[in-house]
């Protein structure tokens, strides 16, 4: 079989199926992060980022690669979630950009769009790190380039480009020392890898596998239960469940052994937390629609059983004020400053509300909000002046990317950790300029040291600390410090590593899995061992941390 150029048809398919692909790989993309923390994984953000972009293909009805290219790209943009998903972004940009105008590719054509895809990624990155799916990307690109003149056609060329990106993912760990400490390869560069197989696989004419009946029962129902909801007249403040909550679970065999899986046993679990609720399942895939008021809760106790996949959050109040017209809300004067901050957990909502943030995007370690997330809370803050704080290294790129797209009224603080955000929001002055509050800011964010307890999701040797799976670990400012199979002294361990003669202020952000007495117990601990210490505890609620330290 010879291809000579890709049309839109053709350019098309390869989306979809690069797309689908990742997605029936995203398991075993996570399963290669580096750190064994419950994460906002790799494989999950590359595939809820290239699904969102899958979609927007999906729409198109065109003869022009040109306009695929530049509607997959904006997919790709606005649903961009954690770093890799902000460079998957970034690179099929780059890609877009070079096929502008162009109805078809040829050999030459689709080189300049695998350069172009490098160089726009590598700009994006403030510091490029190699051994990582730049590396991969940047190698295939520079191959691309190498063999244009080798006379080859769409598929033997997309071969060489593939082979190459492998050769690349495998070097990985002679570039970046922590992977070959782990004994994994990157894990961003493996989802290029898996996206580029996809393509392959397109050129050579293997068809995409039909939906599963899940699939299409759950979109029959999903459309007959919002068709009943849209024919009832509410007032948008008689919405008692504000999002519109869609996500399917691909079943994992590990997840499985110690949460089976049982279709009414998990709606029953779901519906304490919403209504309109439908569940459908297959033997390998799980489709969920609820009303829900708090989406993560939901999508934690959907992670139970597997790897989450095509997720939709939709905000119903909005989507209901747009409809009926609410012209009050659309002429509502803009305040001065409005900040958007990210954070899980009713606890530490209301702490930050409290502090003065206007939105409080509902996200964090396992559920990275998007691009468009990010842009929509901007949009709702309705400011002058909008500052966002991620509080979390793997939403810093997303921030950025919102605030580049909304304009210069928008500054992202770089805060990485929670005690990062509320030391940035105690030193907000309404009155001061926007560069002078991100400034102010920022330098709070530095000033505070972080912690967290949580637990092991697999068995690991990490900075020559054995970790055990379901043991709970301390982080000390990112890096793993201590392990114990009790949290309680994981805890008491990390505070001990944590506080030095310098250290005047702990503040202890407590885990819903924490009880009242293991707080208190916490607190009596830190009292009599560091009595000069000043000791402040919240209720932080937050999934995932038992606890989250702060040392001042």
């Amino acid at each position: 079989m010879v291809v000579e150029k890709i049309d839109a048809a053709l350019l098309s398919q390869m989306v979809l199926t690069g797309a689908y692909h990742l997605s029936n790989n995203a398991q075993k993309i996570d399963a290669l992060n580096v750190f064994p923390v419950p994460d906002g994984d790799t494989g999950t953000n590359m595939n809820l980022t290239i699904t969102s972009g899958a979609n927007e293909v999906k729409k198109l009805d065109t003869d022009k690669v040109y306009e695929v290219t530049s509607a997959f790209a904006k997919g790709l943009l606005m649903g961009a979630r954690g770093n890799s998903g902000v460079i998957l972004s970034q690179i099929f940009r780059g890609f877009a950009r070079a096929c502008e105008g162009k109805e078809e590719l040829y050999v030459k054509d689709f080189a300049e769009a695998f350069e172009g895809a490098v160089n726009t990624a590598y700009k994006a990155v403030m510091k490029p790190v190699e051994g990582t799916i730049l590396t991969v990307a940047k190698d295939s690109g520079n191959k691309a380039v190498e063999i244009v003149d080798h006379d080859l056609d769409i598929i033997e060329f997309m071969e060489e480009i593939l082979k190459e990106a492998k050769a690349s993912l495998k070097r990985t760990p002679d570039l970046l020392p922590v992977l070959k400490e782990v004994g994994v390869v990157d894990s961003g560069g493996q989802g290029l890898v898996t996206i580029y197989e996809g393509f392959l696989a397109a050129l050579k004419g293997e068809e995409l596998p039909e939906e599963s009946d899940a699939d299409n029962k759950m979109e029959e129902m999903v459309n007959a239960e919002h068709h009943k909801v849209t024919q009832d007249f509410m007032n948008t403040e008689d919405i008692v469940y504000g999002y519109c909550t869609e996500f399917m679970v691909k079943l994992e065999d590990e997840k499985l052994k110690q949460h089976p899986f049982d279709e009414t046993a998990f709606r029953n679990e779901l519906s304490e937390w919403g209504d309109s609720l439908l569940v459908v399942s297959d033997e390998n895939i799980v489709k969920v629609h609820v009303h829900a008021e708090s989406p993560g809760t939901c999508l934690n106790l959907a992670q139970q059983y597997g790897s989450l996949i095509n997720l939709k959050i939709e905000n119903m109040r909005e989507q209901h004020t747009a409809i009926v017209g609410d012209k009050n809300e659309k002429q509502k004067e803009k305040s001065a400053y409005g900040i958007v901050t990210v954070a899980m957990g009713n606890g530490l909502k209301e702490l930050f509300e409290n502090l003065g943030v206007a939105v409080v995007i509902e996200g964090g370690q396992t559920m990275n909000p998007s691009t468009k997330d990010i842009t929509d809370a901007i949009e709702k803050a309705n400011a002058e002046k909008i500052i966002i704080l991620p509080n979390n290294k793997n939403i810093l790129m997303a921030a950025e990317q919102a605030a580049e797209l909304a304009g210069g009224h928008v500054k992202v603080v770089p805060t990485k950790t929670i005690p990062q955000g509320i030391s940035a929001m105690l030193v907000f002055h309404p009155e001061a300029s926007l560069d002078e509050n991100k400034s102010a800011m920022e330098e709070a964010g530095k000033q505070v040291r972080s912690g967290q307890v949580t637990y092991a999701v697999r068995d690991t040797q990490i900075d020559g600390i054995d970790i055990a799976k379901g043991h709970f670990m301390g982080i000390d400012e990112g890096k793993i410090v201590t392990t114990h199979k009790d949290k309680q002294q994981a805890a008491r361990d990390l505070i001990d590593k944590m506080i030095s003669d310098d250290s005047e202020i702990l503040t202890i952000l407590s885990g819903e899995d924490v009880s009242e007495e293991d707080v208190e117990a916490l607190e009596s601990y830190v009292e009599e061992k560091y009595d000069e210490l000043e000791v402040e505890v919240h209720q932080g609620e937050q999934p995932i941390y038992s606890y989250i330290f702060s040392v001042e």
